[in-house]
This record gives C-alpha cells, structure tokens and sequence, in this order.
C-alpha cells in the first residue's frame, strides 16, 4: 500500500486522537468530512489502521515498575513456542523475537518489585526458558507511537 501525504497525516492525526471527528480530521487536512471518512475507511480496508485504542499510563493504573527481560531459550524454540509459554502472563505487555544472543525480549509491567521478581520466576521456570536477563526502567524518556514518516 503506497500512502500519499493526506494518508500519512490523517494515521498521524488519528494517532494523537482517534476520537478525532471526521470533520475535524477533514479541516486539519484541508479536506471535507465526508472525505477524510472515505480516506479513514479506505486506510482501514487495505490494512494501515488496523483499529482504534485508548493509550493508558500504567503508573496510574498501578503497574509501578517496568522491566524488559531478554529471553535465552533451550535448543531451537519457534516464535509460535516462545509466544505460547509467555502469553498467559498478564503482565507480559509486548514480546518479539530479536536478533543477537537473545532469542526473545519481553516488556514486563508490574505493581512492584516482589510482584516484577515473581512473574520472572514463573517465566523462567517455563520448560523452553534456559535463562533469562532483565534491565528495570528508571524513568521513561520517550515514549510516542509510530507514525510513518512524510515522503
């Protein structure tokens, strides 16, 4: 999909407010309502926006500490084994595979240390987990979603 720069700056609209009305969006962009709905509808048809959320701030919501745990796991374990073994932890807020030592990096939110140190135990008692290394967030920089860049 080849998106042209009305696409590009309605999806960066709609990321800062996806509550944003149609006719707003339209306004902000130099086009009618009825058009930037068009556009909306067509961007979600073909795949770019695959939906609309709320962005939420954990500390407010009680999830005080936040750590990334690389995963090093035993022989050759698949994506599909790594996302099984991790996905019944509520706190495991993102996992992907990545390139290096680590066959997996996950994010980690936690009430506190004692509720951080006991989720990391259970994934580490997981049968394909070999070892794990983890790094705790001090204080998040910069935190933005992902916009694609202007042509």
């Amino acid at each position: 999909m080849r998106l042209d720069r009305l696409d590009q700056a309605l999806i960066a609209l709609l990321t800062e407010d996806a509550r944003a009305s149609y006719a707003e969006l339209g306004t902000r962009v130099g086009l009618s309502a009825s058009a930037a709905k068009r556009r909306v509808d067509r961007l979600r048809a073909e795949g770019a926006v695959t939906g609309f959320t709320v962005r939420l701030d954990p500390a407010a919501l009680g999830w005080a500490v936040e750590g990334y745990v690389e995963l090093f796991c035993t022989h050759s374990t698949s994506p599909r084994a790594i996302r099984d073994a991790v996905r019944r932890f509520p706190e495991v807020v993102d996992a992907s595979t990545v390139s290096g030592d680590a066959d997996a990096v996950l994010r980690i939110l936690a009430a506190d240390m004692r509720h951080f140190e006991r989720v990391l135990e259970q994934i580490g008692a997981q049968p394909i987990v070999a070892r794990t290394r983890s790094v705790l967030v001090l204080s998040p920089l910069l935190r933005r979603p992902a916009v694609p860049r202007p042509e």
